[in-house]
């Protein structure tokens, strides 16, 4: 499979979200989805600490699926937001804390990206930035990233890291896809600015983009789309983002691909996005997205597209 680079890693341009471990999935069902992925060339897991019921659970089995198999992957977490009333922000010493403790969990010597999973206000950039760097020069950290961020917030917390003479942060996570765009145009700009990557969260648009969704047809059961509230399903199935689904549709079938390859395809067709790291719930769900990242946009067919998307908007 193809890789990219975020800063100093290369990672495959097809990821594995780790949000269902230890949510929907127990640890025998995430070992046989990490070694599906592992079989399809796929070597990019992204989780965080926050992740599973209880917390902490997705780490605990990422790191038990890839037990003989670490130095072959490349894995990324995050810490920041919520555990309980200590565990929680970006302050030094928590810093260096949720470090040691996701290092334990994964069963790892270090951590390739390390990302602040959102914002602290309460706490200086400088002091967390400084903390990070302290783990860099240990060998705990390799790179680090962020999430949740504007586009402004990304170029102060450039500038500072710039000013200071600490480690800059070179990607950030953001919701983007092809029905998701306008929010984070800021986002995008300080990522060309700048040079750091965008890691696409939701890049299926809550499932929209898998293709299972048909206008007027029922909502699949047991689907994400399905378990959320009345409101929240109005907005995700408006009859705009329906049509739009309908034409993006038939444009793939027409060039013999399916809609979750032009998904993953127009996301990767963004030089600064190296990886789509989508959220999976079985080994077949796996082979589907490793497969997904076959089609590349050639120039023509990504201005086509756009314009079917800026028509839509």
């Amino acid at each position: 499979m193809r890789t990219r680079s975020i800063g100093s890693l290369d990672v495959t341009v097809v990821g594995i979200g780790c949000n269902n471990f230890g949510r929907e999935l127990d640890a025998a069902a995430t070992t046989q989805i990490v070694h599906a992925a592992l079989d399809e060339g796929i070597t990019f897991f992204d989780t965080a600490d926050s992740y599973g019921r209880p917390k902490t659970s997705s780490e605990t089995m990422l790191g038990a699926a890839l037990k003989g198999r670490r130095d072959k992957v490349v894995i990324a977490t995050k810490f920041g937001r919520v555990l309980d009333d200590e565990r929680q922000g970006a302050r030094a010493s928590y810093v260096r804390a949720a470090t040691e403790a996701s290092l334990r969990r994964l069963q790892t010597d270090r951590i390739d990206l390390m990302q602040l999973h959102v914002p602290d206000p309460a706490t200086p950039v400088e002091e967390t930035l400084g903390e990070l760097q302290d783990l860099i020069a240990e060998g705990k950290i390799r790179e680090i990233g962020n999430s949740n961020l504007s586009g402004p917030q990304l170029a102060e917390m450039n500038e500072i890291a710039c000013r200071h003479g600490l480690p800059r942060f070179v990607s950030t996570q953001a919701e983007y896809n092809m029905l998701h765009r306008q929010p984070v145009a800021d986002v995008l700009t300080a990522c060309k600015q700048f040079e750091i990557s965008l890691l696409p969260f939701r890049p299926l648009y809550h499932g929209l983009l898998t293709g299972k969704y048909l206008t007027d047809a029922p909502l699949p059961a047991g689907t994400r789309i399905g378990d959320k509230s009345v409101d929240s399903q109005a907005e995700i199935l408006s009859p705009a983002n329906l049509a739009t689904v309908v034409a993006l549709n038939r444009y793939a079938e027409e060039r013999g691909h399916s809609l979750l390859e032009l998904a993953f395809a127009w996301l990767l067709a963004h030089p600064f996005i190296p990886s789509v790291i989508a959220g999976v719930s079985s080994p077949r769900q796996v082979v589907s997205n490793a497969r997904a990242a076959s089609w590349v946009l050639s120039s023509h067919e990504q201005a086509e597209v756009e314009e079917m998307l800026t028509v839509a908007a």
